[in-house]
């Protein structure tokens, strides 16, 4: 039964499993320092050179498990410790080197950062070399090559460099944390901080009295994911963890496209406001354009705040593919309406934690949102849904000219485009995943079957259109 796509996800599961359990038994203060040994026992290191710095490591990860670096507002870490099994990074000189008479790297390096030994091999000097990248472009046998870690190639928008001690480093005026570092990093030195105890912590106070219910807000993504087992059992088994009731982040997002397609139409020009990595793009790399962004609050914070007004003794958690979510429900436009956030890997934890098998469970069932609200998940879903907002909205001097940005790579081209002008389109759909919230770098799995799951799971409800959706909550 296979939950994971990597290793690396099923380490961090065990760390954030035995993390909820203990937290389950009021135990967790106590047995702190030995989860550790709890996850590897013996003597044998199971990934590392030897079993104690894999537990050193593992006790980081422990670290960022009940909450991180409270000093760090970045949802997003790197354990130092972890991360030096990659090369140094940054241009280097093969064994491809023929040693040849022309020297062409040694007279474009702007540096003087190349020489040559005495079989004419070139070499780099890291400390004077800048990266231009002009020797490996001018190099006759392709002798060259840069090689970038797997974190740096993973963030698209340079947010990551790397340190005097050749660790990872994350310039938090530039990360949007959208994780895409921590699935790609292969030895699991990058972590996004978790809130799992917090989850706890409310569901076990709402069951002693408190008078207050806590409500699950599941991301439509989640159709795509726990593969191995039903939708259906998957919402019974959030109940039985203690939630009383699951609701779907897609009737959130109706109410968005409701909104924003009348916004729009009014505006005539906007950018999409659902993805909080996007979002925060924009504010820090197009600080120009942020009066463009979308006034309305993300299908998660729309629906959060409807549940608030119902019930105003209520908590609220968020679960769903994204680590920027747990950064977006500390704005102070959000923080009245949402709890917490957690991920679909800290969601698994917590069954498992619980020792639920949600393959055992009877269904349950979702039935709020419309097609349209539930294909949010996935990119150009939500242009797609504006579009019909439009339409229902009676808007007839409008026409919706979208520009589907699927990955942060496709919203910077975007958005250069809007900032010069020359951008043939009137709203930008901005999704930093790559496919959309499938891409989140919190889901259990990635993959192309994602997208497919959440048209299939759209079209169940395909005779509710976004007006049948919101009426239930006039």
């Amino acid at each position: 039964m296979r939950k994971f796509d990597t290793k690396v996800q099923y380490l961090k599961y065990k760390v954030l499993r035995e993390v909820a359990k203990q937290a389950w038994n009021d135990t967790l203060l106590e047995n702190l320092m030995n989860i550790p040994k709890l996850i590897v026992p013996g003597k044998t290191p199971t990934m590392r050179c030897c079993v104690y710095k894999e537990r050193a490591i593992l006790g980081e990860m422990v670290k960022l498990a009940i909450g991180g670096n409270k000093e760090n507002p970045n949802i997003i870490e790197v354990i130092d410790i972890a991360c030096d099994e990659c090369p140094a990074a940054g241009y280097e000189i093969t064994d491809s080197c023929r040693g040849c008479l022309a020297h062409r790297c040694e007279e474009v390096c702007p540096r003087g950062a190349i020489t040559y030994d005495h079989n004419h091999v070139g070499h780099i000097n890291k400390e004077k070399c800048v990266e231009c990248g002009k020797c490996a472009s001018v190099c006759p046998y392709s002798a060259i090559v840069n090689r970038k870690r797997p974190c740096q190639n993973a963030c698209k928008i340079k947010a990551i460099y790397i340190n005097d001690e050749y660790s990872a480093s994350i310039d938090n005026d530039k990360c949007i944390e959208c994780g895409a570092c921590v699935y790609q990093c292969p030895f699991g030195a990058i972590m996004d901080k978790s809130y799992i105890i917090d989850v706890i912590d409310m569901l076990k106070k709402s069951d002693g009295g408190n008078n207050f219910k806590v409500y699950a807000v599941v991301a439509p993504s989640i159709s795509s994911q726990f593969s191995y087992a039903k939708l259906g059992q998957v919402i019974t088994g959030l109940k039985k963890l203690g939630f009383h009731t699951v609701i779907e982040a897609a009737l959130g997002a109706d109410m968005v496209a409701d909104a924003e397609s009348r916004e729009l139409a009014e505006k005539g020009f906007l950018t999409s406001s659902c993805c909080p990595a996007f979002v925060k793009y924009i504010q820090s790399a197009f600080p120009e354009m942020s009066e463009n962004i979308s006034h309305n609050l993300s299908p998660m914070a729309s629906i959060a705040r409807y549940i608030k007004k119902i019930d105003e003794n209520s908590k609220v958690v968020f679960i769903g593919p994204c680590t920027a979510k747990k950064s977006e429900v500390q704005l102070e436009t959000v923080k009245p309406y949402v709890d917490t956030a957690m991920t679909f890997e800290e969601l698994q934890a917590l069954f498992d934690s619980k020792d639920i098998d949600i393959t055992t469970l009877e269904e349950d069932v979702l039935n709020n949102a419309s097609y349209y609200g539930r294909i949010f998940a996935r990119s150009g879903g939500l242009s797609e849904a504006v579009a019909q907002g439009i339409k229902e909205n009676g808007i007839e001097d409008f026409t919706l000219e979208a520009c589907i940005c699927d990955g942060i790579e496709e919203c910077r081209t975007a958005l250069m485009k809007a900032k010069r002008k020359v951008l043939k389109a009137n709203f930008i759909e901005g999704m930093a995943c790559n496919g959309g919230c499938i891409g989140g770098a919190g889901c259990l799995t990635h993959g192309e079957k994602n997208k497919v799951q959440v048209d299939k799971y759209g079209r169940e409800a395909i005779e509710k259109n976004i007006s049948d959706a919101i009426s239930i909550l006039k």
